[in-house]
């Protein structure tokens, strides 16, 4: 996909659902699940860049509509990251939509 066409991608946060960390085929994973209000949206789980490990790791909850166009469709969701690559020293912090967060110790 060429830049041209991934600016035309509105991306925003969204509201959290449910979140929780589960265990996945023995491992630790950050599992956020609710209801998408299109039925194109990508929901993914976007952590921050850190130079070094934070206490707190950052992980906003992200949703992208391709072209910027919502095909008006509510839809459940669920986007999910392995803990170990997203561990802050004490845990993970969840962004949403309305500053809306949740932390996760570890």
């Amino acid at each position: 996909m060429s830049d041209s066409e991934k600016s035309d991608d509105e991306t925003r946060r969204l509201p959290i659902g449910d979140a929780r960390i589960e265990q996945r085929d023995g491992e630790a994973w950050l599992v956020v699940s609710g209801e998408a209000l299109c039925a194109n949206m990508e929901v993914t789980l976007e952590p921050a860049v850190y130079v070094v490990q934070p206490d707190w790791w950052q992980v906003t909850l992200i949703g992208t509509l391709p072209g910027g166009l919502c095909l008006t469709s509510i839809r459940p969701y669920e986007a999910a990251r392995p803990v170990r690559t997203i561990a802050g020293k004490q845990g993970i912090v969840l962004l949403g939509a309305d500053d809306e967060s949740r932390r996760f110790a570890l």
